[in-house]
């Protein structure tokens, strides 16, 4: 499928929203530095350095981009760059004076998760009495409702993802260290078309116990349970699966009992999706489904993440998001089962919330694969 890329109308349309969004707020404007929030409204990757850098929202006003007089040429050629009023500064100048202009008379802004701390102390120092709110904080679905060409991103990153499954269950597993296994996911992962791994976790036996585990140097034997925890990003967009599967024919029946309830865990918060559930309801389904099959203490953490440009964001299937689910957006279901020092069990899909129910991006099997 051909990938039609973002335009100057696509980055405008998102600066519109994200101003007016920050005005509804009660914010003067919305300020955003170099990372995932400054590419999603105007396609501009800038190396994220010292220098100053940052994307001005405001309603009313066309939006401004201050950036170090060195890298206006590429910032000047930014997807979105024809949407912005454009200003610099140079080295040996105070980059805050530069950007006072592009503030106006605002003294209250949202700001992005990642700006460094330095810039914004500099323009407290700039604008006395200003004030500054993290966007997780103050307008968390900002880039939460993904629109068509966003969405077709996702499922072909969720294509690549599965290929990347069902390739790595060809090769073998035991004998072989798990940092071994870990460099198959990630390469296949390149190889299905993702330009960037960010994580490809190998829990074999009682490391599978440690959601997170960083592969390492166990050897993998027959008779483990091994999560398979993998994702980066493809055409700029995230990828994020988990299967867990069984080193041999031979399955103890606890790992086959606690797979199938992990399985009827997740298959119940996807059929739980719908538009205007909150989205603390999705987690609430899936643990009371592992509580009720006696292993609830075992579920020690949140049912899922949003999924976009970064592959965590916002919104995030935890109790206490009393946020409802909207069509359009993206977000992981997967719970798991932890017995510390014996073994783990995950299942992950990403899905995508739609006008009726839930749709799937990672397609393959979810019953547990046996490899050797």
């Amino acid at each position: 499928m051909s990938l039609r890329p973002f335009d100057t109308g696509d980055f405008a349309e998102r600066m519109r929203r994200g101003a007016e969004a920050a005005a509804a707020a009660g914010f003067d404007g919305l300020l955003v530095a170099p990372g995932p929030d400054l590419q999603y409204f105007t396609g501009y990757r800038p190396a994220v350095t010292e220098r100053l850098t940052m994307l001005v929202l405001a309603a009313g006003r066309k939006p401004a981009l201050i950036v170090p007089k060195l890298e206006r040429p590429d910032a000047e050629h930014a997807a979105g760059a024809g949407a912005v009023v454009m200003a610099d500064w140079t080295d040996g100048s105070d980059p805050y004076a530069a950007a006072l202009p592009l503030l106006g008379d605002g003294t209250r802004f949202a700001v992005s998760d990642n700006a460094w701390a330095m810039h914004l102390l500099g323009l407290q120092r700039a604008v006395p009495g200003s004030s500054y709110v993290a966007l997780t904080e103050s307008l968390p679905m900002l880039r939460a409702v993904k629109d068509r060409h966003e969405l077709e991103r996702l499922a072909a990153a969720g294509a690549a993802a599965d290929k990347t499954y069902e390739d790595i269950l060809n090769v073998r597993f035991a004998g072989r260290r798990e940092s071994e296994i870990a460099a198959d996911l990630a390469s296949l992962l390149r190889e299905h078309g993702h330009e960037q791994v960010d994580f490809t976790v190998v829990g074999s036996g009682p490391n599978g116990a440690n959601p997170h585990h960083e592969a390492g140097e166990r050897v993998v034997e027959a008779g483990d349970a091994v999560v398979l925890d993998f994702g980066g990003l493809k055409d700029g967009y995230g990828s994020d699966t988990t299967r867990t599967v069984h080193v041999g024919d031979v399955i103890d029946p606890e790992v086959q009992r606690v797979h199938d309830l992990v399985r009827e865990a997740q298959q119940a918060a996807f059929e739980a999706v719908r538009p205007g559930i909150a989205c603390q309801e999705v987690d609430r389904v899936a643990r009371e489904a592992i509580t009720a099959g006696g292993y609830g203490e075992y579920f020690i953490h949140r049912v899922g993440h949003g999924i976009g440009l970064t592959t965590h964001e916002p919104p995030y299937m935890v109790e206490g998001e009393e946020r409802e689910v909207v069509p359009g957006m993206c977000f992981s279901i997967e719970p798991g089962i932890y017995l510390p020092g014996r073994f783990g069990v995950r299942i992950e899909d990403i899905v995508t919330a739609t006008e009726t129910g839930a749709e799937r991006f990672n397609n393959t099997p979810h019953a547990m694969a046996v490899v050797h």
